[in-house]
């Protein structure tokens, strides 16, 4: 029962003078060491690519920058989080905004793709873009682009019972809109979830 305890997590923030901070989660597993460090240089390696994409080939000058994390889940040897970058260049029209999700499976001491969810076999691409489609028709959900289907490595996090697929900014809707955002219960994709995986873990009743 132990493991199955909730890891512990720490706030680290990197500064870069007023207006320019980013914090980020550090892991803490004292009885295991190596799996401690696997999941610390995944999240600092996210953390710095935000940075990096955000400051890119931009000839203008950052003015602010925000890194911010969400532990999305935390429980059943399952740590999902989320990373996020806002930053706003000198005479911007507006700040721009990135999201980063990381999925581990403590219990198979590996950072989880949206694949390694479902069962080899299971076309979980075209059975998740169906139920995504069906969302965006019943919440009338403004698109830029015409949507069918996920990515085989679309962005997404874990939270509690549910699978939630998301798009950047202007990927698929309006700036104005925000984050596309597409909760999935587990028990509605049950069929196609790996048992042993984070999915069929976090679907267990007991």
């Amino acid at each position: 029962m132990y493991n199955q305890l909730p890891v512990q997590i720490n706030t680290v923030k990197i500064s870069g003078g007023k207006d320019k901070n980013v914090f980020y989660p550090r892991v803490v597993m004292h009885q295991n060491q190596h799996l401690e460090r696997t999941l610390n240089t995944a999240i600092v390696n996210q953390t710095q690519q935000l940075i990096n994409k955000q400051i890119g080939n931009m000839p203008t000058t950052v003015m602010e920058m925000l890194g911010l994390y969400e532990i999305k889940n935390n429980q059943r040897q399952v740590l999902s989080l989320s990373l996020s970058n806002y930053t706003y260049h000198e005479h911007a029209a507006h700040g721009m905004t990135y999201i980063k999700s990381l999925t581990f499976d403590l219990q198979q001491e590996r950072l989880c793709e949206l694949k390694d969810l479902f069962k080899a076999d299971s076309d979980y691409i075209q059975r998740l873009s169906a139920i995504i489609s069906q969302q965006i028709k019943q919440r009338d959900i403004p698109l830029i682009n015409d949507f069918t289907k996920i990515q085989p490595n679309q962005d997404f996090y874990v939270a509690d019972k549910a699978l939630v697929i998301y798009f950047q900014l202007y990927e698929l809707t309006p700036y104005v809109f925000g984050f596309p955002m597409f909760p999935i219960s587990l028990y509605e994709i049950q069929n196609i979830v790996d048992e042993n995986g984070p999915l069929g873990r976090l679907s267990m009743n007991n």
